[in-house]
């Protein structure tokens, strides 16, 4: 099997693999050879990999992975590669989740100051009818 590992300016990993090992929404799931073609949109977590004795791991910040006709990629919106498990998950899995979660309460404070917006939009066209 081949693996790509992209994020939108680079290709991260490109490499002949045994086994793949990644987590989803639902849960941690792992891909033999000869598995069948599907799609899966990716939880902030470390992806695993096999080649012979050799195991690498790549910490990614959610997005999709698809298997097709064995050619795995995994496209994010950021990865960082490293050989030690437990280093990535204390620095670079750490980071991605406070930035989600920074993300998400901007978005928030976003949602709120436009539905003031038309809170206000809709309470002067109120008035402005009433005028008349």
């Amino acid at each position: 099997m081949k693996l790509f590992i992209v994020t939108p300016l680079s290709i991260i990993v490109e490499q002949d693999i045994d086994s793949l090992r990644a987590e989803d929404p639902s849960g941690s799931f792992g891909i033999l050879k000869g598995h069948c073609d599907f799609m899966t949109a990716l939880s902030i977590s470390a992806i695993s990999w096999r080649l012979g004795a050799e195991q690498h791991f790549c910490a990614v910040r959610g997005g999709v992975l698809t298997l097709r006709q064995g050619d795995i990629t995994i496209a994010t919106r950021e990865a960082v590669t490293g050989d030690d498990l437990e280093t990535l998950d204390r620095q670079v899995l750490t980071r991605f989740r406070e930035d989600l979660e920074h993300e998400r309460h901007e978005h928030v404070e976003g949602l709120r100051l436009q539905l003031n917006a038309l809170r206000q939009m809709v309470a002067r066209r109120g008035k402005a009818t009433r005028e008349w």
